[in-house]
């Protein structure tokens, strides 16, 4: 029930509806109204709403111990960084409470790298239409200048080049000598699901050897499962030096890694860095059981499989939709761009169609459907947006510029 008066700070512009229940893709409201979600709490509930086995584990670990502080040994977050070391092929992990905490510990990495380097005015290379979180730092890494509105001044240190785009980095490094990292996400999720070329990310694990930059992946939308593989980068086949995970790591509870290997791994002593609440004994264990049955059910694969089944879906709904100018993404994120402004849409799908989605960049709807979703909820995903998207002539909507059309990436 609404309250007659929020004491809420205004941080938030949220959709008229509160949710009471979940169970795998699905959501009840205060009403018992049943609504399909295909966004998943953003990426993070991946294991699908009031998944049995997390909430067990929740449950008995609650009843046991919740937290210690980071001043003692704490079994399941050594557990935890193996598990996690073991996937990745990185050597240490840090252990936080959000994506924004893990990317500040991978910016700090890069800053005493280049102390060790002996670079007083390290520069650490960034994209546009980048996001990394919302504190000053990981803000000002950001590319977009809408959410950095109002925040200035922001933190020096940063040169941002187009994405996807090897030759742009290519003429920074030959005018700049104090890049010391590159920080980058393999899909740009807040940026329009954009996915970054297997060939880009090949070349630009070259160039970051050749100068000596960490090459530092921003793998918290698009790791754990959701691109089809278990972390993005690696359709390239590659390793970053540095990367960070959240969302779907604890399923809804809150948790951040930022993994290291090489160089950067053995860069922060202790007092350098700290957490009061990160890698507590409660959000390791479900994080380790996260893994646990991400790993028995097979769920990046599940995730390709189902992926391509919704994009193609997708292609064949909207293909020849007047107003759609693009359908990309890669596994279970998706994005179809429209030639216009396009918000309103978040609110006509729950109250028109009964479908969780959101828009990104303002022109391109987002789906990020939980890697449980079963065939049929694919399907009934594509034929929802498709309905929704019927009666597009958006009268007096605001017309997007310089929009390319571009093939979906399957």
């Amino acid at each position: 029930m609404k309250p007659a008066t929020s004491h809420l700070m205004r941080a938030y512009a949220r959709q008229p509806v509160s949710f009471v229940r979940g169970s795998g893709a699905l959501l009840w409201d205060e009403q018992g109204v049943e609504y399909l979600d295909a966004i998943a709490g953003v990426a993070v509930t991946s294991l699908g709403h009031a998944h049995p086995e997390i909430a067990a584990v929740i449950a008995e670990q609650a009843g046991m111990l919740l937290h210690t502080s980071n001043v003692f040994r704490i079994d399941w977050q050594e557990r935890l960084g193996e598990s996690l070391c073991a996937l990745t092929g990185m050597k240490r992990a840090f252990f936080c409470n959000s994506g924004a905490e893990a990317n500040e510990a991978a910016l700090k990495l890069a800053r005493l790298h280049a102390h060790r380097k002996q670079v007083a005015q390290p520069m650490i290379l960034v994209m546009e239409n980048g996001f990394h979180g919302r504190t000053i730092a990981t803000l000002s890494a950001t590319g977009n200048p809408a959410k950095q509105q109002g925040f200035e001044p922001l933190l020096p240190g940063f040169l941002r080049v187009p994405y996807n785009d090897i030759e742009a980095v290519r003429r920074v490094a030959a005018q700049e000598s104090d890049i010391v990292a590159v920080l980058i996400e393999p899909v740009q999720g807040e940026g329009g699901i954009r996915v970054a070329s297997a060939d880009y990310l090949r070349e630009l694990r070259a160039l970051c050897d050749q100068h000596g930059w960490l090459l530092m992946l921003d793998e918290i939308q698009a790791g754990m499962g959701r691109t089809g593989a278990w972390f993005g980068h690696q359709h390239a086949g590659i390793t970053p030096d540095v990367m960070t995970l959240a969302k779907a790591l604890g399923n809804g509870f809150p948790i951040g890694a930022c993994l290291a290997r090489g160089v950067a791994a053995d860069l922060f002593s202790p007092g350098q860095h700290g957490s009061t609440f990160g890698g507590n004994p409660l959000a390791c264990r479900v994080a380790c059981t996260v893994l646990d049955i991400m790993a028995r059910d097979r769920l990046p694969e599940r995730a390709a499989v189902l992926g391509a089944r919704l994009l193609v879906g997708l292609q064949n709904a909207l293909g020849d939709h007047p107003n759609v100018t693009a359908i990309r993404g890669q596994g279970l994120m998706a994005g179809i761009e429209l030639d216009r402004h396009c918000k309103e849409l978040v609110g006509r799908a729950l109250a028109e169609q009964r479908l969780l989605i959101t828009v990104t960049r303002d022109t391109t709807i987002r789906l990020l459907p939980p890697l449980v979703c079963g065939e049929a909820q694919i399907d009934d995903i594509v034929v929802r947006v498709a309905r929704l998207l019927s009666p597009i002539v958006l009268d007096g909507a605001a017309t997007a510029t310089e929009v390319t059309r571009q093939e979906p990436v399957l």
